[in-house]
């Protein structure tokens, strides 16, 4: 596997990113072309992105990003290479770059992902990688609901 750390992400990165995130993510959070998704990633402050290619599949990608003060992430990896240790490798490697990291997480099983299947939620994952979960901080908007995690040195 490669691992691969970019500021900015070319088109053809871009697109692997946006069909992982599509094919893993909540039906709710999909994105119907890549002008939407460009939407999102133009509001990170200050983004550093690291990618996990298997040969030219990408199968794994964090983010992590400046908004409203605080340092943000995002992840995601391939269902198909999930329990092998990628996530928690992922993010190993920002803890190792940040102070704190904020991230949203959906903590109940109410989704679907876009092929039917259910979105089990990783709120224990985040548990076990030392993040603390705000229950007093919840996103709730028309597309999500989700709880707030929280991870300092």
């Amino acid at each position: 596997m490669n691992l691969q750390e970019r500021i900015e992400l070319s088109p053809f990165k871009k697109k692997a990113v946006l069909d992982l995130w599509n094919n893993e993510y909540p039906d709710r959070l999909a994105y119907k072309n890549l002008d939407a998704f460009d939407g999102f990633l133009l509001k990170m402050g200050r983004p550093k992105h690291n990618l996990l290619l298997d040969g030219n599949k990408l199968v794994g990608w964090i983010a992590t990003f400046d908004r409203e003060g605080e340092r943000w992430f995002s992840v995601i990896v391939d269902s198909s290479q999930q329990g092998k240790g990628i996530g928690k490798k992922l993010i190993e490697l920002i803890k190792a770059e940040e102070e704190h990291l904020c991230g949203w997480v959906v903590d109940h099983e109410d989704y679907k992902r876009t092929n039917g299947e259910p979105y089990n939620s990783p709120i224990t994952f985040y548990e076990k990688m030392g993040f603390e979960v705000v229950q007093e901080e919840r996103y709730k908007g028309d597309r999500l609901s989700a709880v707030k995690v929280y991870w300092e040195k």
